[in-house]
């Protein structure tokens, strides 16, 4: 009898093998793709930070750690469905669920009381801060009006960066048929640099288009 029990465990873990290694597969495939932001930064951005900075290993190299959207709407204090709209908007462009701010005090000028959803906002990590970056930098900047480069001047002197947007019609996964209210959006870059000059490589580095300053050439008199 226990030889029998023996033998049907054996024959149940032989049939039930294939299946676990079927499980990890569609884990694996379920992780999807590594982006392609954090593909360049692991090839081409740590080599070229670590001469630059003559750092004495790759771990510290600064890396990218968060990126934090926000969205203010004080008109919705009179009209709530300006932001729906832009919790649905923000949703669309990051793909993740949104979270609404409320005031924190009541402020009798602006018809505020404390307690009201007047915005949105959003903290992307890991895979999804690079997908977001790599579209926010490749396809949704160069569709900015008379774009000429990014500030190089929204540094916090602690290695973050904050770019503020005009208008959310730059991203193409807003249908601009459907838009009832353009609104603008501030973008934080958090950094794991101590200084912003790091961090302005890192960014410069990842394809962030900064703005190209001219140097004046002092030209030599002739004696």
């Amino acid at each position: 009898m226990a030889k029998e029990k023996q033998e049907k465990k054996t024959d149940k873990a032989e049939k039930g093998a294939p299946e676990a290694k079927g499980k990890k597969e569609t884990v694996a495939e379920e992780k999807g793709v590594t982006p392609r932001l954090f593909e360049r930064y692991r090839k081409d951005v740590v080599p070229s930070l670590m001469k630059r900075f003559a750092y004495s290993s790759r771990m510290q190299v600064p890396k990218l750690e968060k990126v934090a959207i926000n969205i203010g709407v004080g008109q919705a204090t009179q009209d709530p469905k300006l932001l729906d709209a832009a919790v649905k908007e923000l949703e669309m462009v990051t793909g993740q669920k949104v979270a609404v701010t409320k005031s924190k005090k009541a402020i009798s000028n602006f018809k505020l009381r404390e307690g009201l959803p007047i915005g949105c906002r959003v903290t992307l990590r890991r895979a999804r801060m690079y997908e977001f970056l790599d579209r926010f930098i490749n396809v949704a900047l160069p569709r900015v009006r008379d774009f000429r480069g990014v500030s190089d001047k929204s540094f916090d002197g602690h290695g973050n960066y904050t770019i503020g947007i005009k208008e959310q019609i730059i991203f193409p996964e807003i249908n601009v048929d459907k838009v009832t209210r353009i609104t603008g959006m501030d973008i934080t870059v958090v950094t794991t640099a101590n200084t912003d000059i790091e961090a302005y490589e890192l960014l410069r580095e990842l394809g962030m288009p900064f703005v190209k300053r001219q140097e004046v050439v002092q030209i030599p008199k002739n004696n």
